[in-house]
């Protein structure tokens, strides 16, 4: 095959590399950013020196205000190995702009993040001249959940509902393509009602703009529970979102590699579509910090990939260039995961899965 050149080339090159070798996700956007120490002036910039309430932190106005940050970012994960860019959109919906009332640049920040990974992308093919990078565009789980109240004296009470989730994250996806997104990653899922809304959302937009990305899902486990926050196990959730034929499923943040490890494995037994773990550098210190040197993460997550049960590794919370470098020469000596044939049953799910002989 020739160098893709267009997205429909990139997806089908993704589609035959993903069989013959462990891809990898780039690490933390977050731990980055903190790395160049931006005060409020710098996330304001000109365009928005007189918004009405502060903007620090809201790192999704980066690639507004700071884009060649952005790229550089993109940048130094590509050049460690990376093969995917996970747009810097974690937040970037209307829901989660909220707090900072900048709803109206939701669509913008989607765009202009893809674009700025997209750029980086371009760069580092240039630079290896047979390489393909991909765009990976990030639908987060907002900071809202429509399964439980917020409210411990009121169980009943939501602060979204499905319909709002619906708009805000197909707005937020057709800001991703019009960016040059090649895959849609929905990930960090704690809610999987806020999942299937956000799934819902996706494929409505690919129906409306005649236009097909792989789907890249990825839930989180909390804690030791073994359960998303909403309250499902790992074959729970796979039940309630395998409808959509995604490109692969997949855990990523909450947990350090080592806790994840037996909830990749069951995923691995259960899917017949590829598996992503992207961990945390382990669990934080007492004051949030994550200790876990690049040496230790990628022994770890290294012998996900010699023991064949994952098809994509990357790193999450606390995660950088320097871990994914590692992740990625430790993922060499492993082999992509065969995909099982999975026996047709219909299979349900609650808190927990039921098959139906």
């Amino acid at each position: 095959m020739s160098h893709p050149k267009t997205r429909e080339e990139r997806i089908a090159h993704l589609k035959k590399e993903v069989k013959e070798r462990v891809l990898i996700l780039d690490g933390a956007m977050g731990t980055m950013i903190q790395q160049y120490k931006l005060g409020e002036e710098d996330y304001r910039g000109e365009r928005f020196k007189d918004h009405p309430s502060d903007v620090k932190g809201n790192n999704e106005l980066i690639s507004l205000v700071q884009p060649d940050i952005l790229r550089d970012i993109h940048l130094k994960y590509y050049r460690a190995g990376a093969d995917f860019a996970e747009t810097n959109t974690f937040g970037a919906t209307r829901i989660a702009q909220a707090d900072y009332h900048m709803e109206d640049l939701a669509y913008e920040m989607n765009v202009e993040s893809a674009r700025a990974a997209r750029a980086a992308a371009d760069i580092c093919e240039k630079e290896e001249p047979g390489r393909v990078c991909y765009v990976a565009g990030v639908l987060g789980p907002t900071n809202r959940t429509a399964s439980i109240s917020p409210d411990v004296n009121d169980p009943g009470f939501r602060n979204v509902d499905f319909d709002k989730l619906y708009v805000a994250y197909k707005e937020a996806t057709k800001g991703l393509i019009e960016g040059g997104a090649d895959t849609i990653l929905v990930e960090t899922i704690f809610d999987t009602l806020n999942a299937k809304a956000a799934l819902y959302a996706v494929e409505d937009v690919f129906e409306e703009e005649g236009i097909e990305l792989p789907i890249m899902i990825s839930g989180t486990i909390t804690d030791m529970s073994g359960r998303l926050l909403s309250g499902q196990t790992p074959e729970a959730f796979w039940n309630s979102v395998r409808h959509v034929e995604p490109f692969s499923i997949g855990l990523n943040c909450a947990l350090g590699a080592k806790e994840m490890r037996q909830h990749i494995d069951t995923l691995s037994r259960i899917a017949d579509t590829n598996v992503s773990a992207h961990p945390n550098a382990g669990l934080p210190n007492e004051m949030g910090e994550y200790d876990e040197s690049p040496e230790q993460m990628s022994k770890l997550v290294g012998e996900f990939a010699s023991s064949g049960i994952v098809n994509i590794l990357g790193g999450c919370c606390g995660t950088t260039p320097d871990h994914i470098r590692a992740i990625a020469e430790a993922a060499k000596t492993g082999k992509a995961r065969a995909i099982p044939e999975i026996e047709r049953k219909m299979r349900l799910s609650g808190l927990e899965p039921f098959a139906a002989d």
